[in-house]
């Protein structure tokens, strides 16, 4: 089930504190190391969207973490063969195909492999 009314309300908070820190000049080039912004398509209702994510980077994969996943649908739009999404990275905008995995334990990752340049 997804986050409603006042929890809804304190997360939309959170979410834009940690996007406009990652654009503050001294505290972004930290925050910018580990939390970025990805775009994509709704799966069903076409709509785009843009939101903070945490996220680690090994060459030309990206994990990005989903806390709290049963309280969030966006990684749903990930699940099976993926889909594309577009992740703002700190040398600018790269494009890929992101696949979302729950694990034993009920953890969700969404893996990205970004395309080539």
């Amino acid at each position: 089930m997804a986050f409603g009314g006042p929890v809804r309300s304190v997360v939309n908070v959170v979410n834009s504190g940690v996007t406009a820190l990652t654009h503050v000049p001294v505290v972004g080039t930290a925050m910018r190391k580990v939390f970025t912004e990805i775009s994509y398509t709704g799966r069903k209702s076409g709509k785009r969207f843009t939101l903070p994510v945490n996220y680690r980077r090994r060459g030309d994969t990206v994990t990005i973490w989903v806390g709290m996943p049963d309280q969030k649908n966006w990684w749903r739009n990930f699940l099976g063969a993926g889909a594309p999404l577009t992740i703002h990275l700190p040398e600018g905008d790269r494009s890929g195909l992101a696949v979302a995995v729950r694990d034993p334990k009920g953890r969700v990752t969404v893996t990205v492999t970004l395309d080539p340049v």
